[in-house]
């Protein structure tokens, strides 16, 4: 599905517009991570899981916090393809991790810049997973998706794969960083040590080196460049909490010893590992609560806080371990749930936003924040009027989808067809938040009013 010329058109048109406009939109800083599952933050009133994350805390007690945000699809470049593109997983045109963004897509990126906005990112993209080239600077593809600066960094596994590859060299800018310190090949023999889900020891990569570091200060080099005479959008993509479960000496001193839940269902490893586990990946997420910290600092140096909009999000969960099953492509919370915060320019304080949402709709709400018309074939829909606090309803159902499974998310039901060649998947929320029991059998009816909404997926 491409947007007609004429969407891209209108965009271009308006940036004169934006210049002469009496109050210029708010800025955007998306803080992007990738792989955080949804119940994997500090959030109020939360028990059970002690991770700290007390920046995101403060946005949430600020801003808005959808507690039942999901992805349209739980894998790295469907994801991302569907949040630059606006459409649903079968739609945006890059359905498994094997397909690059077509260049003939229309980005939200290329709309914002088209508007007269100074576009940046950094980070993880993967918006041409394929071919394991992110040019040394990070910049090869970048002004090609609609950016006017920024720095495209290898995901975790694919840097060490091109590297290998490449004969112990280089292929983006966070092995070229590491290169230039001298760590680069230390860092290659840690990764090919972890073999499993239970390897947990520290990477020998200092604090200043560890990756999410290092993009955190590229997203703070990108702001200070970044012009004062016109709105900016940065999007930071970091590379964690995403396996392997490396983090630094430091990291790990906080966390060793607290006391985590086990997952659910699971009858792979011993208690003790999977605490280890999920001690590393809380750390990971609190160090980067502490780089978000850092960059809502910038933005307040800038004197530009009460006129920017902070979104914070992830492309997929985790699964950790419950109902046996690791990583994402699942159709279960821990894989499709997300933390979704907005906080900021218009958005009321402390709303908690319980009806279902998806990630997808960030796009048409940035656009919207923008002063820019929502292109008419877009699936997005903009959550400004929820932000506004003048509804609480944002769908009247959200979609996902992955591989040959599709979801449908409707007030308490959670409807799936399609998983591992099962029958139909019918699971109550409210009563069954781990997903345990499928009353699929027990509620014919709304089985068959979910699979009639499943359908639509393929549809525009």
């Amino acid at each position: 599905m491409k947007f007609r010329r004429r969407d891209l058109l209108t965009t271009a048109a308006m940036a004169g517009s934006l210049g002469a406009a009496a109050q210029r939109p708010p800025n955007i800083l998306f803080l992007f991570p990738d792989q955080l599952r949804h119940d994997f933050v500090e959030m109020p009133g939360m028990a059970g899981v002690p991770v700290k994350t007390p920046n995101l805390k403060k946005l949430m007690e600020k801003g808005a916090w959808f507690r039942r945000a999901l992805t349209p699809a739980p894998l790295c470049a469907p994801a991302r393809a569907c949040l630059a593109s606006g459409m649903e997983y079968d739609n945006c045109r890059v359905l498994t991790n094997a397909q690059n963004f077509p260049d003939d897509q229309t980005t939200v990126y290329q709309l914002l810049r088209n508007a007269g906005f100074h576009v940046m990112g950094c980070g993880k993209f993967d918006l041409h997973k394929p071919e394991l080239d992110w040019g040394l600077d990070g910049k090869r593809k970048i002004r090609d998706w609609g950016f006017s600066d920024g720095i495209d960094n290898e995901g975790k596994h694919d840097g060490t794969r091109a590297y290998t590859r490449a004969g112990n060299q280089p292929k983006g800018p966070f092995l070229a960083y590491l290169k230039k310190l001298g760590v680069a090949d230390l860092h290659i023999e840690d990764y090919e040590k972890r073999k499993g889900h239970g390897d947990t020891f520290t990477t020998p990569l200092s604090d200043e080196a560890y990756g999410d570091n290092w993009i955190a200060r590229n997203g703070l080099e990108l702001l200070k460049a970044a012009p004062k005479d016109k709105p900016w959008f940065l999007q930071v993509n970091f590379n964690g909490p995403h396996d392997p479960w490396d983090i630094t000496a430091s990291m790990e001193k906080r966390w060793r010893g607290v006391k985590f839940p086990q997952p659910n269902r699971s009858t792979e490893l011993t208690p003790a590992v999977h605490e280890l586990v999920r001690q590393n990946y809380a750390a990971m997420i609190e160090n980067i609560d502490r780089r978000v910290g850092e960059l809502i600092a910038a933005v307040r140096q800038r004197g530009e806080l009460d006129n920017t909009l902070i979104v914070f999000s992830s492309d997929h969960g985790e699964m950790l371990g419950d109902h046996n099953l690791w990583a994402k492509r699942h159709p279960y919370q821990g894989s499709v749930g997300v933390p979704l915060v907005v906080c900021g320019k218009d958005v009321k304080a402390g709303l908690k936003i319980e009806s279902p949402t998806t990630t997808l709709d960030l796009v048409a709400t940035f656009l919207d924040y923008a002063g820019i018309a929502r292109p008419e074939s877009m699936q997005s829909r903009s959550l400004r009027p929820v932000l506004a606090g003048k509804t609480d309803k944002t769908r009247d159902h959200v979609l996902s989808g992955m591989d040959r499974w599709r979801l449908v998310m409707e007030g308490r039901y959670k409807y799936v067809r399609g998983f591992r060649d099962a029958g139909p998947i019918l699971f109550d929320m409210q009563a069954d938040p781990l997903e345990n029991e499928n009353i699929a059998a027990r509620e014919p009816e709304v089985c068959a009013r979910l699979e009639k909404l499943a359908g639509r997926i393929l549809k525009v």
